[in-house]
C-alpha cells in the first residue's frame, strides 16, 4: 500500500510544509525524488484516507484572541448529527465533533470551539450561538483554557535516527481508536 519514500514524505510534511517559493520541489530535494513524484504521492495519500486533509494551524493568542473555550454539550444521540453539521456552519464555531459519553461522570458528547479576545465575547458568542441553534434544552459546560500548548497535528511517522528514511509513530497508531471515535463536523475559518 505505502513504501518507504511515502513514510518519508509524510515525515516531511507531517509538522508543515517548508517557507519556499516552490514547497514540493524542497521537499523533493530532501527525498531525492521529483517535484511531480511528491505531488502525485500526497494525492495518492489523500485519496487511500491516509492524509484526511490538508489545514493551517493559526497561532490565535499570537493575533490577540487569548479567551478559548470548549464547550461541551449532551445531546441525545438522534439529534447529535443535525445540530453538529449547524453548530459548525456558524461563524463562531472553529471547530465542532462528537465524541462518545464517559458514564455519569462525563456525559457530554457534542463539542464545540469558540475563540474570543475576551471571556465576554466569547460568553456573549455562546449565548447567541444557543439562541440561533436552539440549544437552550441540552446540558452544556463552558471550559476556558487556562493554558496553551502546542497547536499542530497529530505526528504518524517519525525520522528513523540516522536520517535514512522514517518509521510509523507508535504514538499515531495508539490514536487510531481516538480517531474512529471521533465524528467531526467541519470547520469554519
Amino acid at each position: 500500500m505505502i513504501d518507504a519514500i511515502d513514510y518519508q514524505l509524510i515525515a516531511a510534511v507531517q509538522t508543515g510544509l517548508p517557507i519556499a517559493a516552490r514547497p514540493y520541489a524542497a521537499i523533493a530535494e530532501q527525498l531525492a525524488i521529483a517535484e511531480q513524484d511528491v505531488i502525485e504521492r500526497l494525492a495518492r495519500l489523500k485519496t487511500l484516507g491516509l492524509i484526511k486533509r490538508w489545514g493551517v494551524v493559526v497561532k490565535h493568542r499570537q493575533l490577540g484572541y487569548r479567551a478559548n473555550a470548549m464547550i461541551v454539550m449532551d445531546v441525545p444521540d438522534d439529534r447529535v448529527a443535525r445540530v453538529g453539521a449547524l453548530i459548525s456552519q456558524q461563524a463562531c464555531v472553529n471547530l465542532c465533533y462528537q465524541r462518545p459519553r464517559q458514564g455519569e461522570i462525563w456525559p457530554y458528547n457534542l463539542y464545540c470551539m469558540i475563540h474570543g479576545k475576551t471571556r465576554d465575547v466569547v460568553l456573549e458568542q455562546w449565548a447567541e450561538l444557543r439562541h440561533a441553534c436552539n440549544l437552550c434544552e441540552y446540558p452544556f459546560e463552558v471550559l476556558f483554557s487556562r493554558r496553551c500548548f502546542k497547536q499542530r497535528g497529530a505526528l504518524y511517522a517519525r525520522p528513523i535516527a540516522n536520517g535514512d528514511g522514517a518509521v510509523p509513530c507508535i504514538a499515531g497508531e495508539s490514536r487510531a481508536e481516538e480517531i474512529k471515535n471521533k465524528q467531526s463536523f467541519g470547520m469554519h475559518a
